[in-house]
C-alpha cells in the first residue's frame, strides 16, 4: 500500500497557485509585447533608437533629441526585461518545487531563453534598417515563445504520466494539420505585412511582393483554416469529444473575428488601429489552435511514466 501511495505522489501535479499564475502571466506578457511591438511599427518608431544594443552610438537610453519616436522604441525594449523577469521567476518557481518536474522545467527554460533570442532578432531588425523579412522573423519568434508559454501553462497542472488520446487517431491528425495551417497563415501574414504600409519607418524597404496577390494567398489560407475548423467541430461531436468540440468552436469564433478584422482593414486601406487589433488576433488564433491540439489528449493521474522511476518505487519499503 505504501508503494502505491508513493508512486502516486511522484506522478501527480504539484504546480501550486504561484507557478500557475506565473505561467499564465508569461503568456499574457508575451502577447502584450507583440502588441506593443506592433505599436512601435505602426507609429513609425521602428528606428526611434537607430542602433542596437545601444539606443544611440553614445547612449543606452533615449535622449530628448530623439523625441517621441525614441521614447516609444526604447519603452518597448524595456518591456523585454519585464517579460524576461516573469519568465525567470517562473523558472525559479519550477526549481523550488519538490519533486522536480523535468518536463515542466524544460518548458520554463525554453520560454526564458526564447525571450533574449527574440530580443536579438529585434536588434537585427534595427541593424538591418527594418528589413521586412527580419521583421517577419521577429514576429514569428514571438509566436514560438507564446506557444512554449502556453504549453508550460497547460503542463503545470498535468500529472507526469504518458499522454492518452481522447479522440481517434485520424482526428488527432486533422487537429495537427489545422495547427500546421494556422502556422502557415501566420507566416504568410508576415509576407502581407512586409509588402504593405506601416513599415516601422518612413524610409524602410518593402519585400517587393505584390500586396494584392499575397493578400489573396493569405485569404485563401484563412478560408482553408476555417474549413478545417468546421470539420473538426463536426468530427469531434460525432465521437462525443465534448471538450475538444468546445475548443474547436472557440477556434472557429476567433478565426471569424480575426478574418473580419482582416477584411475590414484591407478594404479601408489598412488603418493602424485595425492592424494592431489584427496582430492581437494572430496571437489569439495561435492560442486557440493550440488549445484544440491539447484537447485531443490528456494525462491521467495514477499511472507513472515509463522512466517514472521504477528505481524510486523499488527503493520504497513494502509493508502490509
Amino acid at each position: 500500500m505504501r508503494r502505491i501511495c508513493a508512486v502516486n505522489r511522484i506522478v501527480r501535479p504539484v504546480s501550486g497557485p504561484l507557478l500557475r499564475r506565473l505561467a499564465l502571466a508569461s503568456i499574457i506578457a508575451n502577447v502584450g509585447i507583440v502588441v506593443t511591438g506592433g505599436a512601435v511599427r505602426l507609429t513609425a518608431s521602428g528606428l526611434g533608437c537607430p542602433t542596437w544594443p545601444r539606443c544611440t552610438d553614445d547612449s543606452y537610453v533615449t535622449t530628448p533629441e530623439m523625441g517621441v519616436y525614441g521614447v516609444i522604441e526604447f519603452s518597448n525594449r524595456m518591456l523585454t526585461f519585464a517579460v524576461g523577469l516573469i519568465a525567470l521567476a517562473t523558472v525559479l518557481a519550477v526549481l523550488a518545487h519538490r519533486p522536480r518536474r523535468r518536463g515542466v522545467l524544460t518548458l520554463a527554460v525554453a520560454v526564458f531563453l526564447g525571450i533574449p533570442a527574440q530580443a536579438v532578432i529585434g536588434g537585427i531588425t534595427v541593424l538591418t534598417n527594418l528589413n521586412p523579412w527580419v521583421v517577419g522573423l521577429h514576429f514569428l519568434a514571438s509566436m514560438a515563445v507564446i506557444a512554449a508559454a502556453y504549453a508550460l501553462w497547460r503542463r503545470v497542472d498535468e500529472p507526469d504520466t504518458a499522454t492518452v488520446a481522447v479522440v481517434p487517431t485520424p482526428l488527432r491528425t486533422l487537429a495537427r494539420v489545422t495547427t500546421g495551417v494556422t502556422v502557415a497563415v501566420l507566416v504568410i501574414g508576415t509576407w502581407v505585412t512586409g509588402s504593405g504600409p506601416h513599415a516601422g519607418d518612413h524610409g524602410a524597404a518593402r519585400n517587393g511582393l505584390d500586396p494584392e496577390s499575397i493578400s489573396q494567398v493569405h485569404a485563401d489560407g484563412v478560408f482553408l483554416l476555417i474549413g478545417l475548423s468546421v470539420a473538426l467541430i463536426f468530427a469531434f461531436r460525432a465521437v462525443g469529444a465534448a471538450r475538444a468540440t468546445r475548443a474547436a468552436v472557440v477556434l472557429l469564433a476567433v478565426e471569424l473575428g480575426q478574418g473580419l478584422i482582416g477584411f475590414v482593414q484591407y478594404f479601408t486601406h489598412v488603418p493602424a488601429i485595425l492592424v494592431g487589433a489584427h496582430m492581437l488576433g494572430s496571437c489569439l488564433v495561435l492560442l486557440a489552435a493550440l488549445a484544440v491540439q491539447w484537447s485531443t489528449r490528456e494525462r491521467r493521474p495514477g499511472v507513472p511514466t515509463p522512466q517514472a522511476t521504477a528505481t524510486e518505487a523499488e527503493a520504497i519499503p513494502v509493508t502490509a
